[in-house]
C-alpha cells in the first residue's frame, strides 16, 4: 500500500472496537497513517448533511466503519424497524460519502447475526445470503447484510474498494456492561462484580452448555489493521478464533468467577432459557492469510477485562 499519506476515519470510534484500534495502532504504528476517531458528538451519521460535513472536514483516504445503532436482544425484538431504518441510513451515508469523496478503502463491521438462522456449521463467508436471519433481530441483521450488497454494488458500478469484516463475540475494555442489554461476557462481569460485593455466587442464566467463540477486542483490532492494510477482497472475512477455541458459557462464567476470586463460585439457573446452542464460525479464510496469528488465551483476556472494569467501574458503560 506504499507510503502515501493515509487519513483513516473511524466511525463509532469511542466504543469497544474503536478504543481497541486506538491501542493496537500504538503497538504497530505506521508513519504515514493518521487516525481520526469519531464519536456521536461529532455529528449524526443518520443525517446526510451532517455526514457530508464530517467527510468534507476530514477528507479521509480510508474509513473503518464501526458506527451502528446496537442493542441487546430485548431492545431489538421490540424495535426491529428502528434498527433497520437507522442502520440503513448510517451505512448509506457513510458509503455514499466515501464514494463521493474518493475514499480509497472502506472496511465496515458486520456481525455474525447476518448469517441465516437455519444453517449448517461451521458458518463461512459464502453463507451470508442463504436464508433469513434469526427473527428476533431481523431488522439489524438485514441492515448489516445490506452493507455486503452495497460493497459489491459500489465495486461493480464505480470500482470502489469497499469490504467488510465479520467478528464473532467481541469483548474487552470499554464494552457495554449493562446487566439487561450487555452481551454475555460484559454482563457476567458486571454480575460477578455485584456478587463479589454481596458475598454471593455468580448466577448464570441457562444450562451453561451453549458454545461460543469469543475474541478479545485487542486481537480483533490487530486483525482490523491487517484488513485495512493488506486485505484486497470485496467479499467479507470472518475474524474469529479457531473452532477449537469454542467454549461453553459455563466455562466462561467460571473464568470470570476465578478472575474475581469469588468464594461461592457459580450457580446455573436452568429455569432460564438458553440461547442458540452454537454459532460456530470458520476462520479458514483468515488462517489462509495469517496462519501464525496468535490470539490471547481467553483466561488472560478475561482477567485483563475484569481488571479494567474494577479500575474503571465509575466510567464504564452500564
Amino acid at each position: 500500500m506504499g507510503s502515501e499519506k493515509k487519513i483513516i476515519l473511524v466511525t463509532g470510534g469511542s466504543g469497544l472496537v474503536g478504543q481497541a484500534i486506538k491501542q493496537a495502532k500504538q503497538q504497530d504504528p505506521r508513519e504515514n497513517e493518521t487516525f481520526i476517531f469519531l464519536s456521536s458528538k461529532d455529528g449524526d451519521l443518520k443525517d446526510p448533511a451532517a455526514t457530508q460535513r464530517i467527510f468534507e472536514r476530514y477528507k479521509p483516504t480510508h474509513v473503518i466503519h464501526l458506527a451502528a445503532m446496537v442493542g441487546g436482544l430485548f431492545n431489538n425484538m421490540k424495535h426491529n424497524l428502528d434498527f433497520l431504518r437507522n442502520n440503513i441510513l448510517i451505512n448509506d451515508n457513510v458509503l455514499h460519502n466515501s464514494h463521493k469523496l474518493g475514499v480509497k478503502k472502506v472496511v465496515s463491521c458486520l456481525s455474525t447475526c447476518v448469517f441465516p438462522d437455519q444453517t449448517t456449521y461451521p458458518i463461512d463467508e459464502t453463507m451470508i445470503h442463504n436464508g433469513p436471519p434469526h427473527p428476533s433481530n431481523f431488522g439489524y441483521s438485514y441492515a448489516k447484510r445490506l452493507i455486503d450488497v452495497q460493497n459489491h454494488a459500489y465495486h461493480q458500478q464505480h470500482g470502489c474498494h469497499f469490504t467488510a469484516v465479520i467478528p464473532t463475540n467481541v469483548f474487552g475494555a470499554y464494552d457495554n456492561f449493562n446487566l439487561e442489554d450487555g452481551h454475555v461476557i460484559p454482563g457476567l462481569i458486571h454480575k460477578a462484580y455485584i456478587a463479589k460485593k454481596e458475598g454471593k455466587p455468580l448466577v448464570v442464566y441457562g444450562s451453561g452448555k451453549p458454545l461460543r467463540q469469543f475474541i478479545y477486542s485487542i486481537d480483533l483490532a490487530k486483525l482490523f489493521l491487517f484488513v485495512l492494510r493488506e486485505y484486497e477482497e470485496i467479499d467479507p472475512i470472518i475474524l474469529s478464533v479457531d473452532e477449537s477455541s469454542e467454549v461453553s458459557i459455563g466455562e466462561v462464567a467460571q473464568m470470570i468467577a476465578d478472575a474475581f476470586q469469588l468464594e461461592h463460585g457459580i450457580v446455573l439457573d436452568s429455569t432460564k432459557a438458553d440461547g442458540q446452542f452454537k454459532k460456530t464460525a470458520s476462520n479458514k479464510k483468515l488462517r489462509s492469510y495469517l496462519p501464525d496469528f496468535q490470539f490471547m488465551p481467553l483466561k488472560d483476556a478475561i482477567e485483563r477485562t475484569v481488571q479494567w472494569f474494577n479500575l474503571n467501574y465509575n466510567i464504564a458503560r452500564k
